[in-house]
């Protein structure tokens, strides 16, 4: 095990150095011991770990370690803290074996964080952290950037990453730097340690070589990259901060790119190769009339205006990369109608369509045992996706049959199915499911706008059912529902299955029963705002009925 200090302590001081720790009750397992040193110096530790399932396996161990009624830190009491498990326990409407484990660490002073958590899950550690109810969060390194904790340790608990297809590697000292950094916080503590995990001696060699003597990797511009580029190029013309060549190549040498580059004839090559592509695509047209395969001067090239199309405008826009852009727009004018196109649309089409997009990655990978199933989803569903499969040897074949698993977990998801089923059947947790609805959200939008500018009304009626039916995760059937105020998909499905299907059925049921089902408040204000406002005093619930949620079990059978 190596310990380096970030801000050593003076000769004087009484503090024990990890390396030298005694524990009252030690384990054979050293991160677990640092955790629960930490603890009984009434300090706290962030414990950085590879992955989500690493994280909240380290933070199940330690809890366990802990009884619930005994105070971590003798500061908070055992009320708060069950009091604080119940509230980030019950985040979502259908509390998760996820939440469910996460409660149970809480109860004890201990957490995990990472993607998978919702953002008020997120939110309620961190804060309960500041507060010292938590003492420590076991995380990855997600939450190694942009976060300011009084974290007096760091225990890297895993320095090596798996990445495709080189097995496992070891992380950045970029990367290092930045979880070592989360301790010995200015505005909490005078020093800080950071304390790497060797499981053997000629790892700790390696560890302390690579790390504590290490030299921060160079940073590159991202410029660089493809998509970023195209992006960029595409939103300096539609926004007429550049008119011209001229003046895009003086904006460009000014770049972090063109000082790294150091060769501006090359960059201006692959800018003129990320132009040509922009005007295939119809984004941009050029006043030059020669075609880009003729000879053109210099000096005819440098005053060649820019300008960006209707449609490309809207693109920058919408903040798409123009590829992506094009690539939806060839789809959408499959769908629409172009003659040869022999599929059939279902919502399946456009949930593909998302996938199998740039702004979606990472997609769900397929594990092992997985890869049949979805070879048969693919057979299955060919007919209906409106992107061809390529070649089975093409290096892209992988991502897409990623895309076809990322579109059914979509598909499942607004079939209502719950957070627990989608975490068992595709590993994606309650956070990543938001994060996913988010983008698919993002690019439903951009395609309902596309579908505009292309006329293809049919299109974006079907796109705009689509991205309602993602937002609130429900089956076609229970969205004239939707359009009431205070009815969601658990509700609109308890309406639906008790025979009030639309607005009209709202308007014709018997208050009395609608309050049984969704509550009086709830009951009156459905009436109003179907035109039929009413008297609370005259809505009388008889006695023995249970109002409101208790009928939700027939929700869960109803959907599984």
């Amino acid at each position: 095990m190596d310990a380096s200090s970030l801000s050593p302590p003076s000769p004087s001081s009484s503090h024990a150095s990890p390396a030298s720790y005694t524990l009252s009750q030690p384990t054979d397992n050293e991160t677990l011991n640092l955790a629960l040193y930490t603890i009984e110096q009434g300090k706290q530790a962030l414990v950085f770990s590879h992955s989500k399932r690493s994280a909240e396996k380290s933070a199940e161990e330690i809890a366990r370690k802990l009884k619930k009624e005994n105070t971590p830190s003798g500061i908070t009491s055992s009320a708060e803290l069950v009091e604080l498990a119940e509230t980030i326990g019950h985040v979502l409407p259908h509390p998760t074996k996820q939440c469910i484990r996460l409660a149970y660490c809480v109860e004890r002073g201990i957490a995990f964080h990472h993607a998978g958590l919702t953002q008020k899950q997120k939110e309620l550690i961190e804060d309960s952290f500041r507060e010292g109810k938590i003492r420590i969060i076991c995380c990855t390194p997600t939450l190694a950037a942009g976060v300011d904790l009084p974290s007096f340790r760091t225990i890297l608990k895993e320095l090596k990453r798996y990445q495709a297809p080189r097995g496992m590697q070891w992380i950045p000292v970029l990367e290092y730097e930045q979880m070592a950094g989360r301790s010995g916080r200015p505005s909490y503590d005078t020093f800080g340690e950071a304390v790497a995990v060797a499981k053997t001696e000629a790892e700790k060699e390696e560890i302390y070589d690579r790390y504590v003597c290490g030299v921060p990797e160079e940073i590159y511009s991202k410029l660089a990259v493809q998509p970023v580029l195209r992006t960029y190029l595409l939103s300096l013309i539609a926004a007429g901060f550049v008119n011209n060549k001229q003046q895009l190549l003086a904006f460009f040498e000014k770049t972090f790119w063109a000082h790294q580059f150091q060769d501006m004839q090359k960059l201006e090559s692959i800018i003129d190769e990320m132009l040509a592509l922009l005007e295939e695509f119809g984004f941009i047209t050029s006043s030059t009339t020669k075609a880009r395969h003729d000879f053109v001067s210099a000096s005819e090239l440098s005053k060649e205006s820019l300008r960006a199309t209707l449609i490309g405008v809207r693109v920058a826009q919408l903040y798409l990369d123009p590829l992506t852009a094009h690539q939806m727009i060839v789809a959408l004018q499959k769908a629409g109608g172009t003659p040869g196109y022999s599929g059939y649309l279902t919502s399946f089409s456009f949930l593909h369509l998302i996938s199998n997009r740039l702004e979606m990655r990472p997609l769900l990978r397929i594990r092992v045992k997985e890869w049949e199933t979805y070879q048969a989803r693919l057979i299955e569903k060919q007919d209906e996706v409106l992107e061809k499969e390529p070649d089975v040897y093409d290096l892209q074949h992988d991502e897409y049959l990623y895309s076809i698993k990322t579109a059914s977990f979509f598909a499942d998801w607004c079939d209502e199915n719950q957070e627990d089923h989608l975490l068992e059947k595709y590993d994606i947790r309650p956070g990543e499911i938001r994060a996913k609805l988010a983008i698919a959200d993002w690019l439903l939008y951009s395609g309902e706008e596309l579908a505009k500018l292309l006329k293809m009304q049919s299109i974006v009626k079907e796109l705009m059912k689509m991205r309602f039916r993602m937002q609130y995760g429900v089956r076609e059937e229970l969205l004239p529902l939707l359009r009431l105020q205070g009815i969601g998909r658990v509700r609109a499905r308890l309406l639906f299955n008790n025979g009030i299907k639309d607005l009209g059925e709202v308007k014709k049921a018997d208050v009395v029963q609608l309050a049984q089902l969704v509550g009086k408040a709830l009951a009156l204000s459905l009436k109003k705002q179907v035109g039929q406002e009413l008297a609370p005093e005259k809505v009388m619930i008889p006695e023995g009925k249970r109002k409101g949620q208790m009928s939700l079990g027939k929700y869960d059978d109803a959907v599984n």
